[in-house]
């Protein structure tokens, strides 16, 4: 039997927390010309970096409808990755989400569950796409407007009681389902921690990245060998950065926990530059298949290895004085993440 559309939000909002959502919103169809204008500055300025797809599909963005012809509502989903890791120091970081299953495979599986329930409760054909980080859509964007979140000053989507280590996803429908939306709070008040711990000053200012400078851009998307000083730049993490989210108040204070799907491989936390070093394509396969940093490859974590290992021996990280020394001198003094 079809339900009103009032009772579809809240019986879809339900099934999406039986299926491990930390939250789920609903977005009506509507131009967002802040959120676009953000995005091509960012690409004018140069401060995507390499990424030259970010250049491209800037139609879609202005208008999702182009993914999903008579698209009415976009189903902003978040999913949390929050949990407790050890490192030790002294050997390189992997940053958290790389150490799970890939959120790509985890959250469309969950999505395509969730969109065949939607069929099923609205009764009637309806048409849906699932994107996962794979399409050209403004998802933080549409995120704050179905209420799940607000972008934090270190650009990343904060969600009440999961803070920013989450993944989002969305279903766009060519269905109209109206919902009751929440305001929220600016999260970040006059906190300015992620800035001042940003070691290489990529957070320019709240809620305004310079990516070229993001250790994640540096060891997840840059595909060519690094500079002296870009190798310089990523310190002891390998691969992906969680500095601006460890010293967020926000997720200090997160009590939605990771969703089991999410399963740690233990035996990535605290691996070795020289185990990276001495891996064949065979054992790079072994032990990243099914993760995150497996889509980088082999050579680029090999690169980001070599680096790290580099940097390790010029200095004692657990001598915290001595830490952002070999950095060049524009960048001293952006270390405090240490």
């Amino acid at each position: 039997m079809a339900e009103t559309s009032t009772d579809l939000a809240s019986l879809i909002r339900k099934e999406a927390a039986r299926l491990g959502f930390a939250a789920t919103g609903f977005s009506s169809l509507t131009q967002e010309s802040l959120a676009l204008q953000r995005f091509t500055a960012m690409i004018q300025e140069k401060r995507h970096g390499e990424m030259i797809y970010m250049e491209k599909w800037m139609e879609e963005r202005a208008n999702p409808s182009l993914l999903l012809s008579g698209l009415h509502t976009i189903i902003s989903v978040a999913i949390s990755y929050n949990y407790t890791l050890a490192s030790r120091e002294g050997l390189p970081k992997i940053s958290k989400y790389g150490l799970i299953n890939d959120y790509h495979t985890v959250v469309r599986g969950k999505l395509e569950k969730l969109l065949a329930a939607i069929k099923i409760l609205a009764g009637e054909p309806l048409r849906g796409l699932i994107t996962v980080d794979s399409s050209p859509l403004l998802e933080k964007n549409w995120a704050e407007k179905a209420g799940i979140g607000k972008t934090g000053k270190n650009t990343l989507l904060q969600v009440p009681s999961a803070g920013s280590n989450i993944v989002l996803g969305e279903i766009l429908l060519d269905r109209a389902i109206p919902s009751s939306k929440f305001t929220l709070p600016n999260v970040c008040g006059s906190c300015s921690k992620c800035l001042d711990h940003c070691p290489t000053g990529a957070l320019i200012e709240p809620r305004k990245i310079d990516a070229s400078k993001c250790i994640s851009y540096l060891t997840v998307e840059l595909k060519r060998e690094f500079t002296t000083e870009e190798a310089a730049m990523i310190g002891d993490w390998m691969f992906g950065c969680d500095l601006c989210q460890e010293v967020c108040p926000s997720n200090q204070q997160a009590g939605i926990m990771a969703d089991p799907a999410f399963e740690l491989r233990n035996e990535l936390v605290n691996i070795s530059t020289e185990k990276i070093l001495s891996l064949t394509r065979s054992g790079f396969r072994e032990l990243f298949y099914g993760t995150p940093v497996f889509r980088i490859g082999l050579r680029r974590l090999k690169r980001n290895a070599l680096a790290v290992a580099e940097n390790l021996k010029r200095c004692d990280f657990q001598d915290k004085s001595k830490l952002g020394s070999h950095l060049p001198p524009n960048l001293q003094g952006k270390r405090g993440y240490y």
